[in-house]
């Protein structure tokens, strides 16, 4: 407790300091038949001390200089509406500045959902600037006191305690949380079990404090709504793929079957609990290789297991390189938090996928279509075997291909993306 009291302290004071550093713009707005060259401002600095004792002195540009000053508290608007900027009027003429705080330039999460919508953003005249979230309480005062130059806050996925969270919303004009997990429950695999308190009540917290919030699916927003989240400031923006970046398969060797399967450590426990069905595959089908690409690799002996470490650079090929694309998760909630980005990935390289019926996985997979559902062991071997014509995969991963196009592509979903983090003011201003 002492240890968070000084934190908290320390927070208080570095807050205090940011704002004396806090300029306000005051001006005379120009006429509405001035051309907006005519319009002026004047950039008055509060003084320091003035800002840490509730007192500010207010600037007037005519007059003799010794009757410039005059005191009033800083909780009163300023006095004369006349020295206030139409700022909804000087945005039309000034870029928005935008930042993204993510957990790494490197995260999955921040790559797909926010670096991909990057130059549509600024080719609508928002730039963006990319923070990783600093672990010391202290690092991270100083990271969001910088927050006020700027004209959206985009939060991803992290979870703050309480304190940090309204220092953040302090400097943070508008605040928008984007998250494609289920943050607020621990994962699969923690030996702490999926329930967690803390983090409910600090995914609460935010959900009532955010401006706007980003979920990657149609559940997702629903927890977002009962978490307090207000029911039209949530918006489902799936997790995309730039299909063009993914070479098409041929489907022509029939030397090897391989199945396909593209993750993280943390995800392949998963498949590593599969170990009996994957032995029954390799049974059944004799050509069947597993083909890995990940951080870190099983130690299957049946099927033979093709290991390709992942790099951004080769990924896409080396999915493309495949037969069919593979997805299982555990049937719990952290599972139906998931966005099905595997699937996406398997499509967009012309392959198709075969995914247990949990989460995303009933909504992005068209039995017959783009691939197939397998629960059961023997759904498994069914779907392999329905799969291992060359002429089949190629039809289906043609039809996969196209569906992500349509609905799951960054292009297609780029513009509501946009819309979301620049605004309503901003986006009126652009059609005016």
């Amino acid at each position: 407790m002492l240890i968070n009291r000084r934190i908290a302290k320390t927070v208080k004071l570095v807050s205090r300091w940011c704002m004396a550093r806090t300029t306000v713009l005051c001006g005379k707005a120009a006429c509405a038949s001035e051309s907006p060259s005519a319009q002026t401002a004047i950039v008055a600095k509060i003084p320091a001390r003035a800002l840490l004792f509730g007192v500010a002195e207010e600037s007037n540009h005519e007059g003799n200089r010794a009757n410039r000053k005059r005191a009033y508290p800083l909780r009163h608007r300023l006095p004369s509406s006349s020295l206030c900027i139409d700022l909804h009027r000087a945005r039309r003429f000034q870029p928005m500045k935008a930042i993204a705080l993510i957990e790494s330039s490197r995260h999955v999460s921040a790559r797909y959902r926010i670096a991909a919508f990057a130059p549509a953003l600024e080719n609508a005249g928002c730039s963006v600037t990319f923070a990783a979230i600093p672990r010391g309480a202290l690092s991270r005062a100083l990271l969001f006191s910088r927050l006020r130059a700027f004209d959206s806050v985009l939060l991803q996925r992290r979870l703050l305690p309480n304190y940090q969270l309204k220092f953040l919303r302090r400097f943070a004009r508008r605040l928008i949380f984007d998250f494609d997990d289920a943050v607020f429950c621990h994962d699969s695999y923690d030996p702490r079990g999926i329930v967690s308190a803390p983090r409910e009540r600090q995914f609460q917290m935010i959900m009532s404090t955010a401006d706007d919030v980003i979920a990657g699916n149609s559940f997702l927003k629903e927890q977002a709504i009962a978490g307090g989240a207000n029911e039209s400031a949530v918006h489902v923006v799936p997790t995309c793929v730039d299909p063009r970046r993914y070479p098409l398969a041929d489907h022509c060797s029939n030397e090897f079957l391989d199945v396909v399967w593209v993750g993280s450590s943390s995800t392949l426990k998963g498949l590593e609990r599969s170990r009996d069905l994957f032995e029954k595959l390799a049974d059944r089908f004799p050509k069947l290789r597993l083909r890995l690409i990940s951080d870190r690799f099983p130690d299957f002996v049946r099927p033979p297991v093709v290991s390709i470490p992942w790099s951004e650079a080769n990924e896409a090929a080396e999915i493309a390189s495949g037969d069919i694309g593979i997805s299982w998760v555990p049937d719990d909630l952290w599972s139906k938090g998931k966005c099905g980005l595997k699937v996406l990935q398997y499509y967009a390289a012309g392959l198709p996928a075969i995914a247990n019926s949990i989460g995303v996985h009933s909504e992005m997979i068209q039995p017959g279509i783009t691939g197939l559902l397998a629960d059961t062991n023997e759904q498994w071997l069914d779907a392999i075997d329905a799969l291992s014509e060359p002429k089949v995969r190629r039809i289906m991963g043609k039809r996969a291909r196209d569906l992500v196009e349509n609905r799951y592509s960054v292009a297609v979903n780029q513009d509501r993306f946009v819309q979301i983090v620049t605004g309503p003011v901003f986006n009126a201003s652009r059609v005016t």
